[in-house]
């Protein structure tokens, strides 16, 4: 072909490309258009058809109380001031009051929790005591994993699938290894979902800064003795601003296309027992933006699908030992490295979780209550590409704790779990707790419990020569110990304070250390590390329109051993951090302000030394069914990071952020 003919033929396809695209953009937004006046058209009918709003007896703002009961400290229902732990409740009306986006915003705002980056722009990992060997189970029911992303998290928050079907979210910080086994070092997140009750169903739709949309739809009802509870949802958006070095950029490849589901299904047997079935999706569609700024951009795609399916047998239903027999399957699976043409530069990584729980209870007297169970799991984990197959790891554990009432104020807890892993044998993990409850308006707890966390299946074997990135199958399995001791006051019935220190020293911790001479970074067992700190808080209830919540933690971590590894000490993400929050109910009306501060960060390793974030929202409820909401998040811009910067990657924390949502019920 001569170079006119070359010349003319390539012309021509541009021609030929340019008409298409601007044909596939017309389509696109015309279908939008119709899709936005059919929502229009539904909210608006859906306005015109709801019962007028009518001002009712204001009641006080939303606030902590201490009465609440939480189940996931000890595995049975117990109140907040017999849990010898520090614990915090995020209500579904705290969620739906602030039209949290995601699990990670509205941990966030706890205080002393810490949300961060894992090895690509769409995993969310969380911290608690400045750990992030957690445990994140939801209905009880562990979602963590043997194939890790590089750091101590074997959960990414991002698989969480909805928050409209969330009835409460309890954070459990501190060693809870007896109960709850590997990764329950920094403490555990219990995500308790909604039972279905009278039939109704919710429409939320929302759209706001970089191109964002947002479609959830939801319903519940229930019929005889069976009741449901299901959520879809589409979630768009474009690439995402953030500041860095005093200046607004884009972030490329950072687009998110995500679309998600929900079933929960209940049966009532009786009036003591049921079956529950589970079942969540979400699929994740976004770019791995990591990189150092501005010179470099990882330009892949990373497509993630989480299907997850439990079925539970529940008995001694409402009593003060409930128990229940589980069988779950988690899978997850991962495609890193996609192109702009969606086709995959490396083998796609998967891990298959089975696992059987079961728990009993009992009541010995009135002093005495026992809780004892028994769990078996096994994953299968691949990622060929990085030098593992069809790698089984598989775990098995007892478990047994009694709550000790030996005094009227006195509880004491001892517990112990025995775990059997196929790689590492048998550990032993005893703990042991003590509170009390001072007539329900002081109470002191302390706590001590031996903890163990094996190695995930990329510490093990993970293999990439491009990157320099090596995992280590000689890898010893982290043990150690924590301690928190802790002590909450109820003022009067308005004003609430809370104080807890903690420590903890993990032998054998695991770190992925980069070799500045070799350029390689490998997982090794370094010789110990050390974390120690303390919360303060403040819950405060103005009057029946405004309350507040404040609170500061401190953390520090020391981990010695290599040398190539004592730069984790700097790494620090929050060695000062304070929350604040200011909330507003009247008729109506409801919002709410948050602040976030980070300070004495390492500039070594984070390009600003502090950050002060403030996140705003305000809802009107227009009908009794029918909601419109505005929120705006990093209310200043702030430049900040949610993770240490690497010798090759920085996650920039994103910058301001609008958006405005309506929501109906019918």
């Amino acid at each position: 072909m001569n170079a006119s003919l070359r010349y003319h033929f390539h012309e021509s396809s541009e021609r030929c490309a340019s008409t298409l695209q601007r044909k596939t953009k017309y389509r696109k937004r015309k279908m939008e258009r119709i899709l936005y006046q059919a929502m229009a058209a539904f909210f608006i009918s859906c306005a015109g058809s709801g019962y007028a709003w009518a001002a009712a007896e204001d009641r006080p703002a939303d606030a902590y109380t201490l009465d609440d009961v939480v189940v996931t400290a000890s595995r049975i229902p117990t109140t907040r001031m017999d849990t010898p732990a520090n614990t915090t409740v995020i209500t579904a009306a705290e969620i739906e009051n602030n039209h949290y986006a995601d699990v990670a915003e509205a941990l966030s705002h706890v205080n002393g929790v810490i949300i961060s980056n894992g090895a690509s722009g769409n995993d969310t990992v969380v911290r608690l005591n400045g750990d992030e060997r957690v445990v994140i189970l939801v209905d009880g029911r562990r979602i963590n994993n043997d194939q890790g992303s590089m750091t101590r998290a074997s959960a990414n928050l991002a698989s969480i699938a909805s928050m409209k079907n969330i009835e409460r979210i309890e954070v459990i910080k501190g060693g809870g290894s007896a109960l709850y086994g590997s990764d329950a070092i920094g403490g555990v997140i219990n995500i308790i979902t909604k039972k279905g009750d009278q039939l109704r169903t919710t429409v939320d739709v929302n759209a706001g800064s970089w191109d964002t949309y947002n479609y959830e739809l939801s319903n519940e009802g229930s019929q005889g003795r069976v009741s449901w509870f299901v959520t879809g949802g589409l979630q768009r958006q474009n690439h995402f601003n953030y500041k860095y070095n005093g200046s607004n950029h884009s972030m490329p490849n950072s687009d998110q296309k995500n679309n998600s589901f929900t079933a929960r299904i209940d049966g009532e047997i009786d009036d003591r027992s049921s079956l529950r079935l589970e079942f969540e999706h979400k699929s994740i569609h976004g770019g791995a933006y990591t990189g150092v700024f501005p010179d470099f951009r990882f330009n892949g795609k990373q497509d993630e699908l989480f299907n997850n399916v439990a079925l539970s047998y529940h008995f001694k239903e409402g009593t003060r030992t409930p128990g229940f027999l589980r069988v779950y399957d988690n899978y997850k699976w991962t495609s890193f490295g996609l192109d702009d043409a969606g086709a995959e530069q490396s083998s796609p990584f998967t891990t298959k979780t089975v696992g059987i729980e079961y728990q009993n209870g009992w009541t010995l007297g009135k002093k005495n209550t026992l809780v004892a169970g028994a769990e078996w799991r096994q994953s299968d984990s691949t990622n060929s590409d990085k030098g593992y197959n069809g790698e089984k790891i598989r775990s098995s554990a007892i478990y047994l704790q009694d709550t000790w009432a030996f005094a009227p104020k006195w509880s004491f807890i001892p517990g112990l779990r025995l775990d059997h892993h196929s790689l590492f044998g048998t550990h032993w993990s005893p703990k042991l707790a003590l509170n009390y409850n001072a007539g329900n308006k002081t109470q002191f707890y302390a706590s001590w419990g031996r903890v163990f966390k094996a190695p995930t299946a990329d510490d093990l074997y993970y293999s990439n020569p491009l990157w320099l990135m090596f995992g280590n199958p000689d890898l010893k399995p982290e043990t150690g110990h924590t301690e928190t001791i802790g002590v909450t006051h109820k003022i009067d019935d308005k004003t609430t304070l809370g104080a807890s220190l903690f420590w903890s020293e993990i032998h054998d911790a695991i770190y992925w250390v980069y070799d500045g001479a070799t350029g390689r970074t490998d997982a090794m067992n370094i010789a110990h590390e050390k974390k120690h700190g303390f919360e303060l808080s403040v819950q405060k209830i103005f009057d029946q329109h405004w309350s507040m919540d404040a609170g500061y933690s401190y953390i520090k971590t020391n981990a010695q051993g290599s040398e190539s590894s004592t730069d984790v000490t700097g790494k620090n993400q929050q060695p000062n951090g304070y929350r604040l929050g200011v909330h507003f109910k009247k008729g109506p009306w409801k919002a709410n302000l948050m602040g976030t501060l980070g300070s004495g960060l390492n500039r070594q390793f984070y390009n600003t030394r502090h950050y002060f974030l403030l996140d705003f929202n305000a809802s009107y409820d227009i009908t009794k069914n029918f909601t419109a909401y505005f929120r705006v998040n990093n209310l200043t811009n702030q430049e900040y990071q949610v993770s240490p910067s690497t010798n090759w990657a920085q996650y920039p924390g994103k910058g301001r952020f609008f958006q405005f949502g309506l929501t109906c019920s019918f």
